[in-house]
């Protein structure tokens, strides 16, 4: 499919809230103390586009066409947060019942080849007004819907409702707390919050399968541990569209819910059967590593740009920050087309097919019916003599480089101990949250460490070209000098922190 970042879309984030409307309540602008007369109306056709199993809707998207009113066109809808919604939009097409191929690549994960046909129709007659007040800006719709169903079985039904938006400008705390103080007026009038999020879950929600995922009791480790594989798969999803959209720091994101998830398969084997989880560990093992390349350069450009803004005038000889941007922005470009080749292949969307039958069906072993806090902290202490082990393995190393290889080992370690702390917080409560808080201070250190040195050989590389190009290399020389004290001030840095994290771990685990 190649890359497949949106080009022409445009974005928006929406925030609102819907509420139930009928015929005996008081029109929402006069509770709200609007002119009911001094509304804009408008009427608005759209049709609802999804799998034959609804797989957008399963996943809270909707993706429509339509037409009229002020922003005519085919809407993607992304969950984005409470009550939060990222909409990406495109200019209508002649096509009426093929969604664009740069929205469909979007939701690709979702749909893995199934095809996107009309499910529902909505035709709204709204009525629309501004309010404006100290908490800031939202519009107010009153709808009236006629919606009717497509496919095998068809059906018809209508109902009114009220939405409230706030309008772009405002911090997210004050968005909410314009949404609360609006729907507390609204309550009082007898409105009551809408079932659904969305119209089209409203149509067609009774239509949604069943959740199959196998339960686990309530309490038991496998209850806990599923939880949170659950959790990181919807995140490692929904970063999916935003990295195909270049969007900042999704890359990096996506990697981390694929390392979380990977690290609760492999520290919770005593829970979730190791044969069964293999293949999927190996292969979020492999996507990580896809998305390395577009992540590094991000990570390299920000560190060597600020160091380079750091230096003093007079010590920049030559165009140093240019060459640096160049370089690693081609390089940039090459992590991103290897990313979203990735994306876009068969192997990617065979590794959420191991994802879904895990959750459908999870390999628990006998040890998840124990009781989380009881089984829990096992995974955590081997994880904590694995991280003590590769800490041991640097300190006895016979060279820099090969101390600094044990570093950049440990700092896995720590990392994945973090993750298996993460999983069982919920089970360990104050103890969890404290080994946390210290892992974060060594393995933040840590990074600081790899940081450094992995940043030794790109300055080399780029002092190389500029002699080659004839360009004067002593700022190269002071950037890769540089480089080396800070790896020297994290390794020195970390017997302390070390130290308490060591304490906390012998008292805890």
């Amino acid at each position: 499919m190649g890359n497949t970042a949106a080009t022409s879309a445009r974005s928006a984030r929406e925030t609102e809230r819907k509420y139930e409307g009928t015929g005996d309540q008081p029109d929402p602008a006069t509770l709200l103390d609007l002119d009911p007369s001094g509304g804009v109306d408008e009427h608005l056709d759209a049709t609802y586009f999804d799998t034959d199993d609804l797989r957008l809707l399963r996943a809270g998207i909707t993706l429509r066409r339509r037409e009229g009113g002020s922003d005519p066109g085919w809407h993607l809808k992304l969950p984005a947060g409470k009550d939060t919604r990222e909409e990406i939009r495109l200019p209508l097409t002649d096509d009426r019942v093929t969604p664009p191929a740069e929205l469909a690549a979007l939701v690709r994960v979702h749909t893995r080849g199934a095809a996107l046909r009309p499910v529902a129709t909505l035709a709204t007659h709204r009525r629309q007004w501004v309010l404006t007040d100290s908490a800031g800006t939202a519009e107010i719709a009153e709808d009236s819907v006629d919606a009717h169903t497509m496919g095998a079985e068809t059906s018809a039904m209508s109902w009114r409702e009220v939405e409230v938006e706030v309008l772009a400008g405002g911090t997210r705390k004050g968005e909410q707390k314009l949404l609360d103080k609006l729907e507390r007026r609204l309550l009082s009038g007898g409105v009551r919050p809408a079932t659904s999020g969305a119209k089209l879950a409203r149509v067609l929600g009774d239509r949604l399968p069943p959740a199959t995922t196998r339960p686990a009791k309530k309490g038991s480790a496998g209850a806990v541990v599923l939880d949170y594989v659950q959790e990181q798969a919807s995140e490692l999803r929904r970063y999916d569209p935003l990295v195909r959209r270049d969007a900042p720091d999704a890359v990096h994101q996506m990697r981390v819910a694929a390392r979380r998830l990977r690290s609760a398969l492999q520290a919770y084997r005593r829970v979730l059967d190791r044969a069964a989880t293999e293949p999927l560990v190996e292969e979020l093992r492999w996507i990580g590593q896809e998305l390395a390349g577009a992540r590094d350069g991000e990570v390299t450009e920000e560190r060597l740009g600020a160091a380079i803004t750091a230096l003093p005038d007079e010590l920049v000889l030559g165009p140093v920050a240019a060459h640096m941007t160049r370089t690693l922005e081609r390089r940039k470009a090459e992590g991103r087309v290897a990313a979203i080749a990735a994306l876009d292949s068969d192997r990617y969307l065979a590794l959420q097919e191991l994802i879904d039958r895990l959750l459908a069906d999870p390999p628990f072993t006998a040890k998840a019916t124990r009781k989380a806090r009881k089984e829990l902290p096992r995974g955590v202490a081997r994880s904590w003599r694995r991280t003590r082990s590769r800490k041991a393995t640097a300190d006895a190393a016979p060279s820099a480089a090969e101390r600094d290889l044990g570093l950049h080992e440990t700092r896995k370690a720590a990392k994945r101990m973090r993750y298996a702390v993460e999983v069982a917080r919920p089970a360990l409560g104050k103890p969890a949250k404290r080994l946390h808080r210290r892992l974060k201070a060594v393995h933040s250190l840590l990074g600081d460490h790899q940081d450094a040195v992995t940043a030794q050989p790109v300055i080399r590389e780029l002092a190389v070209q500029a002699h080659l190009d004839g360009t004067n290399g002593f700022t190269h020389g002071l950037l890769h000098a540089n480089e080396h004290t800070e790896a020297e001030h994290a390794r020195l840095a970390l017997p302390k922190p070390w130290k308490r994290l060591d304490k906390a771990a012998t008292k805890h685990l």
